[in-house]
């Protein structure tokens, strides 16, 4: 599942031994009007035939994917730049909750890049613009409102069992120091699903295979 407003391309560099693994990729959709986080995670778990998968999940997809653990028997979640518990939010995410500071956010600018890019990626997209152009298509203004509702106002205390968590220590979204109990990326960032697809197609196989891998 990738992060907010961004397409499966973004895993288009992790190409997994096609012999062990099949690898299905999810995608966003509109929320209906009215729908919270766990019915928008029941009818994305609606979309899987598969039984007892192993579900990964990028940034905010990594939230949707445990909210999707909820609901179905899962093998293993696995958490890339994303938090397991309210606790893990930064301070930031924590006084828009308090204050609706959210609410004012100019998402009336989703067709802008560089404005998505800073909340979906967290970082300025002047260099890679075509990049983004490409990862960030998921543009609708309902979707990204509600999407940074559910980031801000996540009520999870105690993430699912056999969850794998992977953090990148340059993670400017979601700050390291805020993390515990993690998987550490030297010299990752928010992006590094993409940056460093390489450590992810040489670590994801043992990670998934692993027995009581559980971060």
């Amino acid at each position: 599942m990738p992060g907010m407003a961004a397409n499966p391309s973004i895993f288009d560099g992790i190409n997994l031994p096609k012999e062990t693994f099949e690898l299905h990729k999810l995608q966003w959709f509109v929320p209906d009007k009215g729908m919270d986080l766990r019915q928008y995670a029941q009818k994305m778990v609606s979309q899987i035939p598969h039984k007892n998968p192993v579900l990964l999940g990028v940034s905010f997809g990594g939230m949707l994917v445990q909210e999707m653990a909820k609901l179905m028997d899962v093998q293993k979640v696995i958490v890339v730049s994303a938090v397991k518990s309210q606790a893990e939010l930064p301070k930031k995410m924590w006084l828009a909750k308090h204050t609706k500071a959210h609410k004012l956010l100019p998402t009336g600018l989703v067709n802008n890049v560089e404005f998505l890019a800073r909340y979906a990626f967290g970082e300025k997209a002047t260099k890679r613009l075509e990049l983004y152009e490409k990862y960030l298509s998921v543009r609708d203004k309902r979707y990204i409102d509600w999407s940074i509702d559910n980031i801000v106002n996540w009520n999870q205390d105690t993430p699912p069992p056999n969850l794998v968590h992977i953090h990148g220590d340059k993670d400017a979204v979601f700050p390291i120091a805020n993390i515990k109990d993690c998987m550490v990326v030297k010299n990752g960032t928010h992006t590094m699903i993409i940056h460093r697809a390489r450590w992810f197609k040489e670590h994801l196989p043992a990670i998934i295979l692993e027995e009581g891998s559980s971060i």
